[in-house]
């Protein structure tokens, strides 16, 4: 079975993004960083204090040649950063003096950075709680239009899986909200849709997960998720949403013949799976690792304006190139 993620790093490879970099100070985020530039699949851009960058680097044996260092701790572009931010044009959550406080630190920096344009995308995560990850990104990038919460999505490779897509099956949340209301399982599931997109080159097909299909169940959880599927498909006409689904309604035709008594895009052709809850979708990824033997990738956040990786700060460097080959690929739409 080919890895998926030596399939999304070779795609990465053809259209590489600029990746700030906001942790430059740690140690396996430069060898990281030495790691994407070599191997063409992204172009680092360090963002710290110089000095302390160049120290760590030296004391790492990582080598910084080729590679964009912008220095925080410099006053005046600092400055000229955070007043060229405030006048982007967009209603921004800190004020002109919020902002240049907020620039002193790297991981917003990096931010402001990549809302400006300057950069494409912002991994971090290694050094950063997941709560100053969201936070920062909420901040200086905010939300996108429709999208009311940010979440995870999973790509799981699963060995002998003959999906829609062959072995691979998109999850979703995976590791942020414990129980969506409808309105945020909705914008969970447009966010995953268009994430799905840009990494996979999929055309979304997005099942909302249930223990009841089509009516076959009654209770206050499933009547959430049959609201969530009208509130996403009214916000997001384009987007190929149905549900509520059994699992096997959502991914075998067979099944889906049998249990949707109605035409539909989705049932039985779902590459998109969104589960009801956290509980549900921490037990399935787990379930799927140890017992089917499959692979579960996925750091990159869905929601935000623009791509931010969470990453592990358990993450090995070979995580973490996986992890920024994804990130690249959600840039690059």
């Amino acid at each position: 079975m080919a890895r998926l993620i030596d399939e999304l790093i070779a795609k990465a490879k053809g259209a590489p993004r600029r990746v700030a970099l906001p942790e430059a100070t740690d140690a396996d985020t430069l060898r990281t960083a030495r790691t994407v530039l070599d191997e063409g699949i992204a172009h680092p851009v360090l963002v710290g204090p110089a000095e302390e960058v160049r120290a760590a680097a030296a004391q790492a044996g990582v080598d910084l040649g080729g590679m964009e260092l912008v220095d925080t701790s410099d006053e005046a572009a600092a400055d000229a950063l955070a007043k060229r931010y405030m006048a982007a044009g967009r209603e921004r959550l800190v004020s002109s003096k919020g902002a240049r406080r907020k620039v002193k630190k790297p991981l917003y920096y990096a931010m402001v950075l990549e809302d400006l344009g300057d950069v494409d995308c912002t991994f971090c995560g290694h050094v950063n709680t997941t709560g100053d990850v969201l936070m920062a990104a909420q901040m200086m990038i905010g939300l996108a239009d429709g999208v009311d919460v940010p979440s995870i999505l999973a790509l799981a490779q699963v060995p002998g899986f003959a999906g829609p897509e062959g072995d691979v099956i998109a999850l979703t949340d995976c590791g942020l909200n414990p129980e969506p209301t409808a309105e945020e399982l909705a914008s969970i599931a447009i966010a995953a849709c268009d994430n799905v997109r840009s990494i996979m080159g999929w055309e979304p097909r997005c099942a909302f997960v249930s223990y009841s299909t089509d009516g076959s169940g009654e209770s206050p959880s499933i009547e959430r998720v049959r609201k969530a599927v009208d509130v996403a498909r009214a916000r997001r006409a384009d987007l190929c949403m149905d549900g509520e689904f059994q699992l096997d309604a959502a991914i075998v035709p067979a099944v889906a013949a049998k249990k949707v008594r109605r035409e539909s895009a989705v049932a039985g052709r779902a590459n998109v799976l969104v589960l009801p809850d956290l509980n549900c979708a921490n037990t399935m990824i787990k379930t799927i690792q140890l017992f089917a033997g499959g692979k579960g990738y996925g750091h990159t956040l869905s929601g935000f304006r623009r791509p931010v990786a969470d990453s592990s700060r358990g993450a090995s460097v070979e995580e973490m190139v996986g992890d920024i080959a994804m990130l690249v690929l959600a840039a690059a739409e």
